[in-house]
């Protein structure tokens, strides 16, 4: 294992979009999405900076987004109370979902990407069988008592994370519902490939790494900063390093055997501009980062 990484910035994309909510990879790596405060989801090359589509039709600012595993679709959160199911090519809204009582957190599409899940700051998790015009959800679950701040999708399991210190593993086959008790707000979790483990970021300033199986605590990776924002946590492809933003800037990349700093990525050489969301490359060790309204791109040199 390397004692240092040398993430290096390969482009910065102005978004002219106010400030980047969130940030993320296509499934495949060959593109990326960017969440803005003026209410609109971006469709970016990342080597080249090159905008290829604009998404247009939230009434807020838009939260979170993830494309379909076949790349055709977009499904969008927004603080505007709806998730919206894009068409990728024709840039057109498909279906616009509107039950939830809150703003909408975050989003996530199943395996297949039949069902879309979405969290939101009325405390729901709700599932939308989007392969059929229903504008009700098929399932809701009502056991957070705070904002759901990210979710997490695999064979038989939706996990959620939750401002109220719990991460709840919902239990589809079984319909049994267990907690993961923190104790500290969770801002964002993220599996690993393996799907063995969870990475949890929390606002005590701490990455957490936790069994999948038995909840329990494995590592803690610390050194950056959060103050009161909700900094995201990612892993790696190859998934032997931890990443996190931070309040002060900059981001910052961990060994996850010893937990110890591999790099303090400066994101633009300049310690300024939370770092608050980012994504990681499916297939290459490479991350996306949010700051103000530009996304960094970095790879190994």
């Amino acid at each position: 294992m390397p004692a240092s990484l040398d993430l290096e910035c390969k482009k910065i994309i102005e978004c002219k979009q106010g400030a980047v909510r969130a940030v993320r990879y296509n499934v495949d790596g060959s593109y990326v999405l960017s969440c803005g405060s003026d209410k609109k989801i971006k469709l970016w090359n990342p080597v080249t900076g090159n905008l290829l589509k604009t998404y247009g039709g939230h009434a807020d600012e838009v939260t979170d987004a993830q494309g379909s595993c076949d790349s055709s679709y977009i499904i969008s959160s927004s603080l505007d109370k709806s998730i919206i199911y894009w068409d990728v090519s024709t840039g057109q809204p498909v279906r616009r979902l509107r039950l939830h009582a809150g703003g909408v957190s975050c989003v996530k599409f199943n395996e297949d990407s039949s069902i879309a899940v979405s969290g939101s700051k009325d405390h729901t998790l709700m599932c939308w069988d989007i392969r059929t015009r229903k504008l009700e959800p098929v399932q809701v679950m009502k056991d957070a008592k705070d904002c759901i701040t990210a979710i997490v999708i695999n064979d038989h399991k939706i996990i959620g994370s939750s401002l109220d210190g719990c991460i709840r593993h919902y239990d589809i086959r079984a319909g049994e519902l267990t907690c993961d008790k923190i104790g500290i707000p969770v801002t964002y979790i993220v599996q690993t490939k393996d799907e063995q483990c969870l990475v949890a970021a929390c606002l005590d300033e701490t990455v957490r790494l936790i069994d999948n199986d038995n909840s329990g605590l494995l590592s803690e990776y610390k050194g950056h900063k959060t103050e009161d924002f909700h900094v995201e946590c990612g892993i790696l492809s190859n998934d032997a390093q931890i990443v996190s933003g931070s309040s002060e800037g900059s981001a910052f990349v961990w060994d996850l055997l010893e937990a110890k700093i591999q790099q303090e990525v400066f994101i633009n050489d300049l310690r300024k501009g939370v770092v608050h969301s980012l994504a990681t490359h499916p297939n290459n060790n490479e991350v996306v980062f949010a700051r103000r309204g530009d996304i960094h791109v970095y790879g190994l040199g």
